[in-house]
This record gives C-alpha cells, structure tokens and sequence, in this order.
C-alpha cells in the first residue's frame, strides 16, 4: 500500500495505465535571432490552437468554473510581458528560443512556487503547462494523447497538469494517482468536477506500480493498494457502492437549510478565488462566501489592477449571489507573496513582515484604489469589507477609516454606494484573538484565519515538514483563543466566521459549532458533507462538548472526545 493526499473522493479499482510524459532536456545553444523568434512565434500559435481545442472538447464535461482554467492559461500563452522578455533574451543573448523560454518561464513559476497560500501556489502548474506545450512545439515533441484511452483504467502519473485532466474520460478513466501535486491545484480542482476519485503525492508510485497492475484506490484515505486480493477486492467494491449512495444522498441537502436538531442555525459558506468560482460555490448550497481572495485580481495581472477592473470583478460576484453575503478580503499580499510589477525589500522573515494590511496602510494609493472599486460595487449585493493581518486596534480604526473617507468621497462626486457595508477583521494573530472583545465594539464582524493563526500561535511555519506535527487545529490552545474571540463578539452582538482549512474539517464541525461559531467558509466541495454533519447535532450537546474540549490538555484527547461523542 503507497498514502497520498485524497483530492478528489470516491474509491475505485481498475487495472494501471502509466502515463509518462516525454523527458524535456534543454540545452543552451547560439541561434539566429529572427530565425529563433519566428520559431517561437510560429509554437505560441500552434499552443494556442491546442488549447481551444481541449476547452472545445471538454465544454460538455467541465462546468465554466474548470473551463475557465482554459482561458486563464489563453492569458499565459498570449501574455505579451512573458513574450517580450523571451524575444529580449533571444536578441540580446543570441540564444535558443527553448532556452529563453525556459528561464523566463522559470522566473514566473519561482515567484508563484515561493507563495504561502497554496491556492496561489498552485497557479505556477499553470504556467508550466503552458510553457511546457510550447517547449514540446519547438522541440517537436508529441506527448501521448490521453483523450485515447478506451478501456477502464487508473492513470499513474508523475503529475497531471489541466490539459491532461481535461481530456480524461470518465467513462474509461475511473482514477488517477499523481506523485506530486496538492488538493488546490487544478488538476485536483477538475478531478473533484469530473467526480474521478484522485490521489495526489504518491511517493514512489511511478517507480513500484507497473503498466496492468490492478490497483484499489481508496480516495476517501489516500491510499493506493497494488494488486489487491479478493478479499480486499470486495471490502473495496463495498465501500465503493457506500461512497456512491452517500454522494447522491448527499445532493438531497444542496437547497436545505443549516440547522441542527435543535433549532440552531449556521451559515455554510464558500472559499473563492475568482468571480468563476461562484458558480460552483452555488451548486453546492454555498448560503455565502465567506472569503473572497482578491489578491488573484493582482497575480493574474501584469500591473497593478485599475479600480474598474477591479470593479467588475467584484460586481461580478456580488450581483451572482443574488443578495447572500459576499465576505471580501482586502489585498493580502507583500512579504511571501511577491508581485513581479511591486518591488518589495526582502525580509528575513516574511511571514512576520511587511504584508498584507501593513503594505495597505503604508502604501495608501494601492488601498484607496481597491476600496473606492469595492464601495462603488456594494450596490450590487451584500458586502462584507475583511481586512487580513490586523494586530492592533490602531490598525483596524485607521483601515476603517480610510473606508468611510473613500465613501465620502464617492458620495460627494455622485456615485451611489449602499449604507449595508459591514467592515470586519480577519482574527489570524493571537493578540488580536486576545482583544477579541475590544475588537468587538468597533467592528461588524470577525473571521477566523486557523491557517495563520495556529502557525503563529505554535510558533511553527505550516510549510515547513520538520515541524508539521505543530499544525494543530485541535489543540486545546488553540480552541481556547477560538472560543475567546468567539465570546468577545458576541458580547457586543456581532458574528464570527472562520475561513481557514479547519472550518470544512468534519471533526472540527461539532466543537466549532459547540463554541458559538456562526459562519463555516470552506471550499465549496466540502459544503453539503458538512451540511450533513451539522444537521444531525444537538446544539446543546455540543455546547458541552465544546466546554469539554477546551478543558482538555492535548489535540489527542479532543479528538478522542469528539469521536466519543458524535457517532
């Protein structure tokens, strides 16, 4: 048996079909440099062709969130930045078209590689398998077509980039198990669309499982069983069929209210990136978006995003969720995440450094321009204004204050913005947790960012492996700073959500709901299994749990309680 990470559900078996891509060497070489910006020019062209292609061909498989992912990667193989820098290269070096493009394209998936948040640092796969295609077209390499399989198979794989995903049949493709890759990239993200049960960071699975080995993958776990026996064969069947009936079981809560047995309600709500992700936020029950990450307005972009650009970005997803909350969370960015068009000094430690709401408060043209955009789109629906990494309470009045001056200002030259804005704060620094109930008597709301808020609290960056045992979102620690800004905020009668990875954790569901929490955003795959689990608790027995939990000393033991507790 290999483990992985499960990205996509379900448990299937079928015999291996290992898909193994073409080995690209780049070598250095003098070249012509009209001859080599021609055959540049000449595979860009051709790129593009296969890429509409593939979107053409996947237009009545993928939903137009995953389509999307085809024109963002049109934005890449077009990019006129990314172009001009290769034919610089080509000129001024005299080299290779191969060789420019790989150490442009190198650069872009570095800054993207080096990201904190995985969502973003997934979109470097982007960039790679646009270059890459071109790469095949200058070298004229042709890789294998997977769009071809027609017999039932598991595809075994080093990674799967979109284009590859997007090709897949599920009618023969029951799986695909990847020795890279995370559940945020896209490939995973598709895999989770097309319900192909998918298994991705398989260590060494390329070099143990051979082509017609039968394999059992168990997408619920993570794990990849070779050659099966019957026994196992049909305890995998079984649990296959039980994973099915609860997939069409589970589309039953989609339209459902988020109520528990005893007449509590909370918010289920979604994690997005861009305004494409609504749609799958909806057809999933999302009743919110409780974070909107706008800082993908600015990845995506090769300058600083003009305040109409951003406008009808955030129109886009307020008019879409026809009047249901939308929670945005101001530009994130600076320190880890590095803007190729923002020189930023470098830091030695960027985690704690000039980011986020320090960049904005300092470098006020770049807020005043995403604010005067959000407050102009506020008419189109509910809007909730978050700012991230606030520490004191001098930050949040100064942030909140250049949000009522920017109105003003609109009002004054005529622009209609509404008079519902809540403004709020992420909660992702322990002292901010701490003065939860300062906190609370000048803002409308909080959020919860476990991801930031365990590192910081532990002491231990989450993307580090020697100390990832630290990542604890169940230690008692931290569900007493949880519970503290909980009880701050409603003291003062404001709400509190929570965004990071712990609010779509099915364990967490009891005990977060036991402590008071009123909104769960999470990715929108995880909401009707979640809706499930909080419909069938008792509020007022996991408010005994919850005041168990945070007695307890260690994350085992409040694990042991809750499974103990909810069957």
């Amino acid at each position: 048996m290999l483990k992985g990470i499960a990205a996509s559900s379900g448990v299937t078996i079928a015999p291996a079909y290992k898909y193994e891509t073409p080995e690209i060497t780049i070598v250095k070489k003098e070249g012509v440099p009209e001859e080599e910006i021609a055959k540049f020019d000449a595979a860009v062209v051709t790129s593009k062709k296969d890429i509409e292609i593939i979107k053409e061909k996947a237009a009545g498989r993928l939903s137009d969130e995953e389509l999307a992912i085809f024109d963002a990667h049109l934005m890449v193989v077009e990019d006129p930045a990314m172009a001009e820098e290769v034919k610089n290269m080509i000129t001024n070096e005299k080299v290779n078209a191969e060789y420019a493009l790989d150490c442009v394209a190198g650069n872009y998936i570095a800054i993207f590689e080096s990201l904190d948040d995985e969502y973003m640092k997934a979109r470097a796969a982007d960039i790679r398998d646009v270059t890459t295609r071109i790469k095949f077209h200058l070298l004229g390499i042709k890789p294998a077509d997977l769009s071809l399989i027609d017999s039932e198979c598991i595809i075994v794989a080093h990674d799967l980039t979109p284009s590859d995903t997007a090709q897949l049949d599920k009618k023969f493709v029951k799986g695909f198990a990847t020795e890279i890759g995370g559940r945020t990239s896209h490939s995973a993200i598709m895999a989770r669309s097309l319900e192909i049960p998918a298994i991705v960071g398989v260590k060494g699975i390329m070099e143990t499982v051979k082509a017609g080995d039968v394999l059992a993958l168990d997408a619920l776990k993570g794990d990849v069983v070779i050659n099966p026996d019957e026994a196992a064969i049909a305890k995998y069947k079984a649990k296959e069929q039980k994973y099915n009936d609860e997939v069409v079981a589970l589309k039953a809560y989609r339209d459902k209210e988020t109520i528990s047995v005893d007449g509590h309600k909370i918010t289920l709500a979604a994690n997005i990136g861009t305004p494409d992700d609504v749609e799958g936020a909806l057809a999933n029950g999302a009743e919110a978006v409780g974070l909107y990450r706008t800082e993908f307005l600015y990845m995506n972009s090769q300058a600083l995003p003009t305040e109409e650009e951003q406008f009808v970005a955030y129109k886009k997803v307020l008019e879409a969720m026809k009047g249901r909350p939308v929670v945005v969370r101001t530009l994130d960015i600076g320190g880890d995440k590095k803007l190729p068009y923002l020189p930023i000094d470098p830091e030695m430690n960027p985690f704690l450094g000039y980011r986020a709401i320090r960049l904005c408060l300092d470098r006020k043209e770049i807020f005043r321009t995403q604010l005067r955009a959000l407050l102009r789109a506020s008419v189109y629906g509910e809007l909730c204004i978050m700012f991230p990494m606030i520490a004191t309470l001098d930050e949040f009045n100064a942030a909140k204050a250049m949000v009522e001056e920017e109105k003003s200002k609109l009002i004054e030259e005529g622009v209609a913005v509404s008079d519902h804005i809540e403004v709020g704060l992420m909660i992702e620094i322990p002292a901010a947790a701490v003065l939860a109930d300062q906190f609370a008597k000048v803002a409308d709301f909080f959020s919860i960012g476990t991801n930031d808020l365990i590192q910081y609290s532990m002491a231990a960056d989450r993307m580090s492996e020697k100390v990832a045992y630290l990542y604890q979102p169940f230690n008692p620690s931290l569900l007493r700073l949880i519970k503290m800004t909980i009880d701050g905020a409603h003291k003062e009668g404001k709400w509190v959500g929570m965004c990071g990875e712990m609010a779509g954790e099915p364990d967490a569901i009891s005990v977060l709901m036991g402590l008071g929490l009123d909104e769960f955003s999470m990715s929108a795959t995880s909401i009707l299994r979640a809706r499930k689990i909080a419909n069938s608790l008792s509020h007022a027995e996991m408010k005994e749990l919850a005041a168990k939990a945070v007695a307890c000393s260690t994350s085992s033991e409040v694990l042991d309680l809750i499974h103990s507790t909810v069957k």
